[in-house]
């Protein structure tokens, strides 16, 4: 397992357990205030880490909600000079929650018509 992989376990490991307790906000804070590294983002950094957290996703003992996988790659993304955004969006019908990554407008960690399924309600 490479070490981007084993940093992107940790994250959903964080996540989860910020999720167990309940505490939306304390997600939606952390990344919101997550600093963008000072060195600038190797060219294929989005690639390696989406394929990281998928990779760890995998070994993960349970299934990773969209939420969980979405801030652990935005923060790793962020860890890394990537300036990335976590998308939460809602359908109507039937209801329906998602939460996505984009960097430039452009979904990184999902299918790429995702944001025409759900009406954006915030980014972070």
């Amino acid at each position: 397992m490479s070490f981007l992989v084993l940093k992107a376990y940790w994250n959903l490991i964080l996540f989860d357990l910020i999720l167990a307790r309940g505490n939306f906000a304390a997600l939606y804070n952390k990344v919101r205030k997550y600093p963008v590294g000072n060195k600038p983002a190797v060219p294929d950094a989005v690639e390696r880490i989406c394929s990281a957290v998928d990779m760890a996703c995998i070994w993960y003992w349970k299934e990773a909600l969209c939420l969980q996988r979405s801030a652990a790659t935005a923060c790793l993304l962020k860890q890394y000079g990537v300036l990335a955004q976590v998308v939460i969006g809602a359908q109507q019908m039937p209801f329906k929650a998602h939460a996505w990554v984009e960097v430039d407008r452009r979904v990184v960690n999902d299918k790429p018509y995702t944001p025409e399924m759900y009406a954006v309600l915030d980014r972070c």
